[in-house]
């Protein structure tokens, strides 16, 4: 359920008001076009699943038009997504889309793109019937297997007859593709653990830890490269034809389960709840935030941030810029703001060892100079792109590069400005180092002082939580005291997001206990937050906050991933994880 701002201005599907900003609410949808046809069920190779579709043009011919979350292409295809500033740059076999801020829209939640001028250019069939969506490739073969390593990294090649539909699910490539028992010997042998189920090639690299796959054109190609730095299964054996054996729970979690951390899985008004419930005050493990440790810049998946701390429970986290893979919310960790709170909305505070406290956070900053010119700062280490001055830090990551045109910066180093940055050299990154502040004007804001001027900043949070050593934004706010307090306006979400259904990830607590919660719908594409809200109160908790929803909603459970969003792994950027305490015999 992540959203994203056009490049250089406000989010999607925002008006255009004076301040305050407008809420970074989902994309505006266009207007439906004559011939349109929509629905929630997509058929990938003959298996369905739920995935939101919109068909444009006649149905009795290939659609004009066909708007695809990129959820989907990416996490269900195997569509790789480039780096392109502003835009969502797709490839695919050889084959490029290049999609601009304005040929993307909002489908629910996710964002989508006009996906069939790839789908032409690869082969890929589309039939509709009724609220189904097919997507079909030719059969392709298996020619051979090709394999080169330099360090640890080692890089697989599948030489292939035609394109295939590859994707990927809890550490495991799927790939529509038929093999030998011979070719699968050699997978393991090169470090896959390989198996066929039906006409689906299953591949499991022994660390899923920064693997990746992706896709070459003339001839067709997959590549699969992968870490065996310390991998036991590097020259083993394939698996078995009747596919991977089920991953069993991290020890860790094992031991804890039924005595110091219960999971819950409950239904209730068609609602599929995953509940994780333990009492920090008493449990050896800590609720710590999961973000990438390089910076602020990039997604992954629930499982991987886990993997990063080590993690024996873990839930998606905050809102994220899915194009610039930047986050939009409060993250803070071990004292250091990460990313600042945005548009006072809601989150959750503690400490090691404490249960969580939870209201709407903001913080109010200001600059001024020796001649008494003081200009407020609008955001800290943010993804949210508004009008006015920005500030970031080294916790943001090794450098900064511009989010929006026309910015212009200067760099404070003991309260003094060292430096200037035009646009031009913002557009291709400025280092950030420590002990150093970058100022950033956006939208015409000009930053009026000279190098060496004097500059003094002040920051002050709205109230004590912003004072907590850990911080996770998300919103709106659900219950506190015991209270339904949902209250879209006070956060500026729009009336479609509080009323549309979805996937759900809700951090809470009962006053006893910290709740790690998914919700997902039994019959329908999932709850309301009004529903959410009810249901977790009759639940008996006290205090809940919404966090991203959709396909970003995912729940792993001491390796294993029992929640996925939508059916299948989302791309994320930050999580929260239950981690043993340091010294613990865990």
């Amino acid at each position: 359920m992540a959203w994203s701002p056009q490049a250089g201005a406000m989010p999607w599907g925002s008006p255009q008001p004076p301040p305050p900003p407008p809420p970074p609410t989902p994309l505006e949808t266009p207007a439906p076009a004559r011939g349109t046809a929509e629905g929630r069920r997509l058929v990938i190779q003959g298996r369905q699943q739920e995935a939101r579709w919109l068909w444009i043009g006649s149905r009795s011919s290939e659609p004009e038009a066909l708007w695809i979350p990129l959820e989907v292409l990416e996490g269900q295809l195997g569509v790789v997504r480039r780096r392109s500033e502003g835009s969502v740059e797709l490839e695919w076999f050889g084959q490029t889309l290049l999609a601009g801020a304005g040929e993307q829209r909002s489908l629910d939640d996710e964002v989508a793109v006009d996906a069939m001028p790839l789908f032409r250019a690869v082969g890929l069939a589309t039939t509709r019937r009724g609220g189904v969506l097919e997507l079909r490739l030719p059969p392709s073969q298996l020619l051979q297997v090709r394999s080169s390593k330099s360090g640890v990294w080692r890089r697989v090649v599948l030489d292939l007859t035609g394109p295939v539909v590859a994707g990927r699910s809890d550490g495991t490539w799927l790939v529509d593709l038929d093999s030998s028992g011979q070719q699968r010997d050699q997978l393991g042998a090169l470090g896959l653990v390989a198996s066929q189920n039906d006409n689906q090639l299953q591949l499991r690299p022994g660390r899923a830890d920064g693997a990746r796959l992706f896709s070459l054109g003339d001839p067709y190609r997959l590549v699969l490269e992968f870490s065996q730095a310390g991998d036991a299964t590097a020259g083993g054996t394939a698996g078995s034809a009747g596919g991977s054996a089920p991953r069993s729970l991290d020890p860790r979690l094992q031991r804890l389960l039924g005595q110091q951390i219960s999971w819950d899985r409950l239904e209730r008004r068609g609602i599929r709840l995953n509940a994780v419930r333990v009492d920090p005050r008493t449990a050896p493990v800590q609720l710590r935030l999961l973000t990438n440790p390089s910076g602020m810049e990039g997604l992954s998946s629930v499982q991987a941030l886990a993997n990063t701390q080590r993690a024996i429970v873990a839930i998606n986290g905050g809102y994220f810029n899915r194009v610039k893979r930047l986050p939009l919310g409060a993250l803070k960790s071990d004292g250091q703001w990460l990313s600042g709170p945005i548009l006072n909305r809601g989150v959750a505070a503690w400490q090691a060892g404490s249960l969580p406290r939870f209201g709407r956070l903001s913080l109010e900053e200001s600059v001024s100079g020796a001649d008494g010119q003081r200009l407020p700062v609008a955001a800290l280490n943010s993804g949210y792109v508004q009008r006015g001055i920005s500030r970031y830090g080294p916790e943001w990551g090794p450098s900064y590069r511009a989010l929006s045109g026309g910015e212009s910066a200067l760099v404070l180093s003991r309260g003094v400005v060292e430096r200037r940055y035009g646009s031009r050299e913002l557009e291709f990154g400025v280092p950030l180092r420590r002990g150093e502040i970058l100022l950033v004007g956006r939208g015409g804001v000009e930053l009026p002082w000279l190098e060496g001027t004097a500059i003094k900043l002040t920051s002050r949070a709205s109230n004590d939580l912003g004072q907590a050593p850990f911080v996770m934004g998300g919103g709106p706010l659900l219950l506190l005291d015991g209270r339904i307090v949902l209250n879209g306006g006070a956060e500026t979400f729009s009336s479609g997001f509080l009323n549309q259904g979805a996937p759900r990830t809700v951090i809470g607590s009962d006053g006893k206990q910290l709740w790690l919660i998914t919700l997902e719908g039994t019959q329908d594409s999932g709850p309301s937050l009004g529903e959410t809200a009810l249901v977790l109160q009759e639940l008996g908790l006290r205090d809940a906050l919404n966090l991203d929803g959709g396909s970003s909603t995912g729940l792993v459970m001491g390796g294993t991933m029992p929640v996925k969003g939508r059916g299948v792994v989302g791309a994320v950027h930050n999580g929260l994880g239950l981690v043993p305490s340091a010294g613990s015999s865990q």
